[in-house]
């Protein structure tokens, strides 16, 4: 059985950085409200990223908010300029005709 402790919402407030060190490595820990068990402070599931923003995406995509993308290549996708390169110098000596 894994260890497990309560403590109160007072002390869980002065003392939060100690209990959440005390979950982060493996303690469940029952937060109580006048005896009464409101929450539980426990370690991240191990398939969660420990980066906020990872764990973020990997829950929006569960909930199907967010669809990841079909190709799996590690190479972006290719470009396609907006124009040719003698097309911009074509409009940048128009633009700049009139000085």
């Amino acid at each position: 059985m894994e260890d497990m402790r309560a403590v109160g919402l007072k002390v869980l407030k002065n003392k939060l950085s100690e209990y959440v060190r005390l979950a982060a490595n493996g303690e469940r820990i029952l937060v109580t409200d006048r005896d009464r068990v409101v929450a539980e402070l426990i370690a991240p599931e191990s398939h969660r990223s420990e980066y906020v923003h990872d764990a973020l995406l990997a829950e929006a995509v569960r909930a199907g908010i967010v669809t990841p993308p079909v190709s799996r290549s590690a190479e972006p996708p290719p470009r396609k300029p907006l124009m040719t390169t003698e097309e911009l110098l074509r409009q940048l000596d128009e633009s700049r005709a009139d000085r």
